[in-house]
C-alpha cells in the first residue's frame, strides 16, 4: 500500500499545477492579466552570466556585464535590455485572438522622462537632490483598460483616454494641468532622463486631463513617481522619450473577457495555447497565478526521482518481504515438489496469493490517493519555494539588477488522481510483486525437493 501510494504521489505531484497568489499583482473584473514570470527571470539572469563568466565583459541574450575602475577598487555592473525583459507580442496577439477575449491593453513599465517645456509638481518641503527630477511615463493601447481606470480610480475630467492607434499623444493629472496652465490640445515636451545634454525634444499633444478618486500609490520614493506626476501616454511614446525607439519594455497585458459566465472555460482555452509558459504569470480575477510544475523550480524533477527511488526501493523492500514468506513456506514447497507439483505451479500459487493482497493493497491506497497526494504536493511545493530562496539567498550579489522579487504564497496545488496514474500504478505494483515473487521463489525452488526437505530436519 505504501509503495502505490509512493508512486501515486510522485505521479500527480509531477502533473501538479501550483497556485500562488501575489497581492501586488491583481487582475482586476473579468478579465486576465499577463505578466512576466519572476523565477524565470533570475533563471535567465543566471545562465546568461553563466554563459559570459564572472570576469568578463559582454552580452549574452540581453544581459550586458561591465567592468568599471573607481577608487575603491574593480566594480562590476551588470543590467538587462528592453528585449530580455519585455512581453513579447507575438505572444500577446495569440491570447487575444482566444475565442471569448472582447479587447485587451498592454501596458509598459513606468518610464521617467525630463520635463521640457512644463514643470513637474514637487513637495517644497523635501530636498530633491536625490530624486531624478522627472515624470512617470505610462504607455497603454488602450488607457480604458488599464488598471488605474479599470479600479475606477482614474477618470477623464476633461478629453478623452488614449486609443489604440493614437500616436504622440498623453493625459495628464487636474493638478499638473493646473500647475502649468496646460488645457487639451497643447503640447508638451520631454527629454531623454539618460542624455539630458541632448537638445532633442520628444513632443506629445494633451489629448485628456484626468482626475482621481485618491492618489496613485508611487511605484518607488521621490516626487518623479507621485501620484500627480504619472502621464498616460500611447503604448510606443515612453520608448522614445527614453532613446530606445523600436525597442518597447511591456510590463503588463490585460484581456477582457465578454462573457462572465464563460469566464473558466476562456481561461483554459488560453492556458492551452503554445506559447513559452515559463516565461509568463497568468494571473486570474481573484489575483491567483497558475504555473505547471514544470515551471515551478524542480517540482517535476524532483516528482520523477521519487518515481523512481519509489520503484527502486519497492522492487528490494517486496523481494525481501517474500524471501522471509517464501522460507517460512519451505516444508510446504518442499512436500508439494515431491508430490510431483511443477515449479511453474507452485509459483503461481505463490503469485496468486500475493495478488489477492496487492489487491486489497491497491483498493485502500486509491481510496485514500487523493487526500494523500494533495499533502505530498503541498510538501514538496513549499519545500522548493524554501530551497529556492535558499539559492537565491546564496546568489545575491552575483549579478546587479534593479529587479526586486515580490513575495509570492502558495494558495493551492491541485494533484489530481487520474484513472490513467491509478491503471498504470495497479500495473507496476503487479509487476513489481510479480518480480518479487519470482526471485524470491526461484531460491528455493532451484533445490531439489530432497535437499528443501533435508534442511528442514
Amino acid at each position: 500500500m505504501t509503495i502505490s501510494l509512493l508512486l501515486l504521489c510522485g505521479m500527480a505531484s509531477r502533473n501538479a499545477s501550483v497556485q500562488t497568489q501575489d497581492n501586488t499583482r491583481q487582475a482586476i473584473g473579468a478579465g486576465l492579466r499577463l505578466d512576466g514570470n519572476e523565477q524565470n527571470r533570475f533563471k535567465r539572469i543566471m545562465e546568461a552570466a553563466g554563459h559570459l563568466g564572472e570576469n568578463e565583459e559582454g552580452t549574452y541574450g540581453g544581459l550586458h556585464q561591465e567592468k568599471i575602475d573607481t577608487a575603491w577598487g574593480t566594480q562590476w555592473s551588470s543590467w538587462t535590455d528592453n528585449s530580455f525583459d519585455s512581453l513579447q507580442t507575438d505572444d500577446i496577439e495569440k491570447i487575444a485572438a482566444v475565442p471569448g477575449i472582447d479587447d485587451y491593453n498592454i501596458t509598459t513599465v513606468i518610464t521617467p522622462a525630463l520635463p521640457g517645456n512644463f514643470e513637474r509638481i514637487e513637495d517644497a518641503d523635501v530636498d530633491q537632490y536625490a530624486d531624478i527630477g522627472c515624470v512617470s511615463l505610462i504607455g497603454n493601447k488602450e488607457m480604458a483598460l488599464d488598471f488605474n481606470v479599470l479600479s475606477g480610480n482614474v477618470s477623464i475630467k476633461s478629453g478623452r483616454m488614449v486609443e489604440a492607434g493614437d500616436q504622440d499623444v498623453c493625459v495628464i493629472s487636474e493638478q499638473l494641468a493646473k500647475a502649468n496652465a496646460v488645457s487639451v490640445g497643447d503640447v508638451l515636451q520631454f527629454h531623454n532622463r539618460r542624455d539630458p545634454e541632448n537638445t532633442t525634444s520628444y513632443k506629445a499633444a494633451v489629448i485628456g486631463i484626468y482626475q482621481t478618486q485618491q492618489l496613485m500609490s508611487p511605484k518607488m520614493s521621490g516626487d518623479t513617481y507621485r501620484s500627480e506626476n504619472i502621464i498616460f501616454t500611447d503604448l510606443r511614446f515612453p520608448e522614445k522619450a527614453e532613446g530606445k525607439e523600436n525597442d518597447p519594455l511591456f510590463e503588463h497585458a490585460y484581456f477582457k473577457i465578454g462573457d462572465v459566465e464563460q469566464y473558466d472555460h476562456i481561461k483554459a482555452a488560453v492556458e492551452k495555447i503554445s506559447i513559452d509558459w515559463e516565461r509568463y504569470d497568468l494571473i486570474d480575477r481573484n489575483g491567483n497565478m497558475s504555473t505547471m510544475s514544470s515551471n515551478f523550480n524542480d517540482l517535476e524533477k524532483i516528482s520523477t526521482l521519487l518515481i523512481i527511488i519509489t520503484f527502486s526501493a519497492g522492487l528490494l523492500i517486496l523481494f525481501f518481504i517474500f524471501m522471509f514468506w517464501v522460507k517460512n513456506r519451505r516444508y510446504e514447497i518442499g512436500i508439494l515438489l515431491a508430490l510431483g507439483y511443477e515449479k511453474s505451479n507452485i509459483l503461481g500459487q505463490l503469485f496468486t496469493e500475493a495478488l489477492m493482497i496487492t489487491c486489497l493493497s491497491l483498493t485502500i491506497s486509491f481510496a485514500s490517493a487523493p487526500v494523500i497526494t494533495k499533502a505530498a504536493a503541498n510538501y514538496l511545493a513549499a519545500q522548493q519555494i524554501e530551497q529556492a530562496q535558499i539559492q537565491k539567498d546564496m546568489d545575491a550579489g552575483k549579478v546587479l539588477t534593479e529587479y526586486k522579487e515580490s513575495e509570492q504564497t502558495i494558495v493551492g496545488v491541485n494533484a489530481a488522481v487520474t484513472g490513467k496514474m491509478m491503471a498504470f500504478g495497479g500495473v507496476s505494483m503487479i509487476l513489481l510483486v510479480g518480480g518479487a515473487v519470482q526471485t524470491a521463489g526461484i531460491s528455493i525452488l532451484r533445490k531439489n525437493p530432497k535437499d528443501i526437505l533435508s534442511e528442514l530436519s
